[in-house]
């Protein structure tokens, strides 16, 4: 069975430096690592793009559960953790939610894997 990775509040912004610039520490590896294994699911990595493609207005979980072909149930609960990730975030409306792309934390992302990126 795999190692489960310690429940972290990630919703904040990470704010570590490029892994080029210096070895990460403990703490930082792990904020990147819960990150990641939020976006180590297809299902989550194929939401994400859909929102992405539908800024800066977003998508409603009900659109993305048609577009899937999944429950709402289900396309909740991938939200919720891509939300908790940080790489979402949620507006509310009515009975529903709108979701749109925290880029600030893609990219903070992007810039811990890739120095040379953004």
């Amino acid at each position: 069975m795999p190692k489960s990775l310690p429940l972290l509040d990630v919703s904040g912004e990470l704010c570590c430096v490029p892994a080029a610039a210096r070895a990460l520490t403990e703490a930082e590896a792990l904020e990147v690592a819960l990150r990641l294994k939020a976006l180590a699911d297809p299902v989550r990595v194929r939401m994400l793009s859909l929102v992405i493609a539908a800024a800066p207005v977003g998508m409603r979980n009900l659109d993305l559960a048609g577009v899937l072909g999944l429950s709402d149930a289900t396309v909740s609960h991938h939200l919720g953790q891509l939300q908790r990730a940080g790489l979402l975030t949620r507006t509310p409306s009515g009975r529903e939610a709108h979701y749109t792309v925290a880029r600030a934390a893609l990219a903070a992302i992007a810039r811990v894997i890739d120095p040379s990126c953004c």
